[in-house]
């Protein structure tokens, strides 16, 4: 009998080339797929929700397939990730991919074009000097940072807008550039070795970097090289080269994806 599954997954992004398949590099798709194949002892290809660029992390990335395969659905999870961690891994080390939940979904499911919209979580270490063992893992920012002029930029950026401005080139290429931003906050956290901020961002969808130029826009604010009431004007410009640096990768976490 034909099923249809739906997975949720965390990985560790700093050694994979991003989240889409791609011939001859380490991708999470594909460590998925040949991890799936050999378990359900079929082909398989999965529908990820969110592509993300190598070097950003998940909390919790979704992903579905369909087949009709042996194994029960309540064992799937279990056999998947003994696959990960041992028949497949390469460096002795334990797997930087992992399937968190296992669902059985209606037959007509989706993962991506039945997401409702995304939260993003993107980390900046404050800390005084750079913690190596963190580097890949955060944003670190060295020059002091004018939160209270952060916190009114965000404030613009809340709501449907044309958010081509915060879109890099190379993406595919949208329908519209019109997205809904339903929240976006600046939280102070105490951490080891001194201060994060974490700033997150809920919406309905994302265009591509639009997270990383974002999160760069409000650093540059915070480091007042932009203006924080020229926020609105960016926006209506349309125009990438008005907005702030794309910040790396490596501060990037995919939360949550809402159904």
């Amino acid at each position: 009998m034909k099923r249809n599954i739906l997975l949720t997954i965390e990985y560790d992004g700093t050694d994979f080339a991003g989240w889409q398949r791609q011939p001859e590099v380490r991708t999470i798709q594909g460590t998925l797929e040949e991890a799936l194949t050999r378990v359900c002892r079929m082909p398989v290809q999965i529908n990820g929700t969110s592509r993300t660029d190598a070097g950003v992390h998940a909390l919790g990335q979704r992903a579905s397939f369909s087949g009709d395969f042996g194994i029960p659905t309540d064992r799937l999870m279990l056999a998947l990730n003994n696959m990960l961690d041992g028949g497949m891994n390469r460096r002795g080390k334990g797997s930087d991919v992992r399937v968190i939940g296992v669902e059985e979904m209606p037959e007509e499911f989706h993962a991506r074009f039945d997401s409702k919209g995304k939260k993003y979580r993107y980390i900046l270490d404050l800390s005084p000097s750079v913690d190596i063992f963190k580097r890949n893992y955060c944003y670190h920012v060295k020059t002091t940072l004018n939160l209270e002029a952060m916190r009114r930029g965000a404030e613009q950026i809340v709501g449907t807008h044309d958010f081509a401005c915060f879109q890099a080139a190379g993406g595919n290429v949208r329908e519209t550039t019109v997205r809904t931003i339903h929240s976006l906050e600046i939280i102070e956290v105490e951490a080891a070795g001194g201060k994060e901020l974490h700033i997150e961002v809920s919406g309905d969808g994302f265009l591509y970097n639009m997270v990383r130029i974002i999160v760069g826009t409000l650093v540059d604010i915070g480091q007042g090289k932009i203006d924080a009431e020229q926020v609105k004007h960016i926006i209506d410009s349309c125009d990438r080269q008005n907005a702030g640096h794309t910040a790396p990768a490596q501060g990037l976490y995919l939360v949550e994806i809402y159904y």
